[in-house]
């Protein structure tokens, strides 16, 4: 017996210090603070190779220095394994909040989850998470923007036009939400002669387009996604000698400066400043303890050569 105590006292302290050895570092559980010069929030922006990404870490950085909010900005480049080690980065520099434009809404859920686990709340830009607690969406409506696409080629166009669409990073939100909204109205009142990913990238825009172009020589207008797949189709048009319309979608500096020197015709332009901006806010009202909307939309414009 007197070996038998010993031995239960030997394996109660392992099992203490393995339950121990679970919980999470003491920086890394809530505490939630009123005082906004003791926040520090991390971003990680999926691209920023894009103007739109630009902007929108522009909106971030601007408003939290407005703030007194210190912010640790990273960059996924479009790789989502990349991504949610950023984001498990973040979290080991003791982040209070995470902020997160994910490249992949299903690939970025178990960083979000991760996040949850430590108590740490997540909003989301641009593009939402599949899974995990996110505490606030702050977008643009992707869907409507889809639709008022849609719609504005059928007014300029007319019924049963033949339409290509180019399809951003297949499995990101915004890349559903907007082809949701666009063939809402297309499948009734367009004919979309094809539809194929060029990734929100400039240059998969200019050489999808090309291989598009030889297949349907027909086609009487674009649907892009986003801006930069948008250039890149018209800079493929323009070497095939066609006249052909695009619209876009985002409204960035390059797409407004388009539609000024009459190429490109359209963008549907969101505010990345200004979702930047409302994601802080968002983040620092959860953090004070305060109720935030679980979808915070930023208004949309078609905007054209007339409003120029």
């Amino acid at each position: 017996m007197k070996k038998v105590i010993p031995l239960l006292a030997a394996v109660m302290i392992v099992v203490l210090l393995a339950g121990c050895s679970l919980q999470p570092p003491e920086w890394a559980k809530s505490q939630k603070s009123a005082k906004p010069g003791d926040i520090k929030i991390g971003l990680s922006i999926s691209t920023l190779n894009n103007p739109f990404f630009v902007s929108l870490k522009d909106g971030v950085v601007n408003e939290a220095k407005k703030l007194n909010i210190q912010v640790i900005v990273v960059d996924a480049q479009n790789d989502s394994a990349k991504q949610s080690n950023d984001v498990d980065d973040l979290i080991q520099q003791g982040v209070d909040a995470l902020l997160i434009n994910p490249t992949d809404s299903a690939a970025i859920s178990a960083a979000v989850q991760s996040a949850n686990g430590l108590d740490i709340p997540v909003v989301t830009l641009d593009r939402s998470a599949d899974k995990g607690d996110v505490k606030a969406l702050v977008a643009s409506d992707n869907a409507k923007g889809g639709k008022m696409a849609a719609e504005y080629i059928v007014k300029e166009l007319g019924k049963d036009a033949k339409v290509i669409e180019l399809q951003g990073v297949p499995g990101a939100s915004a890349t559903r939400e907007r082809g949701k909204g666009f063939h809402d109205v297309a499948d009734k009142e367009l004919d979309v002669v094809a539809s194929q990913a060029a990734d929100f990238d400039r240059t998969k825009g200019l050489t999808v387009m090309e291989n598009l172009l030889q297949g349907n020589p027909d086609v009487q207008a674009v649907f892009a996604h986003n801006d930069e797949m948008a250039l890149g189709a018209i800079e493929a048009i323009q070497s095939s000698g066609k006249d052909i319309p695009v619209i876009g979608f985002d409204g960035n500096e390059d797409a407004l400066n388009s539609i000024k020197e009459g190429k490109l015709t359209a963008t549907v332009a969101q505010q990345p400043e200004l979702i930047g901006q409302m994601a802080v806010d968002a983040a620092r009202d959860v953090l004070q303890g305060k109720t935030v909307e679980k979808s915070i939309p930023a208004p949309l414009k078609l905007v054209t050569k007339e409003d120029k």
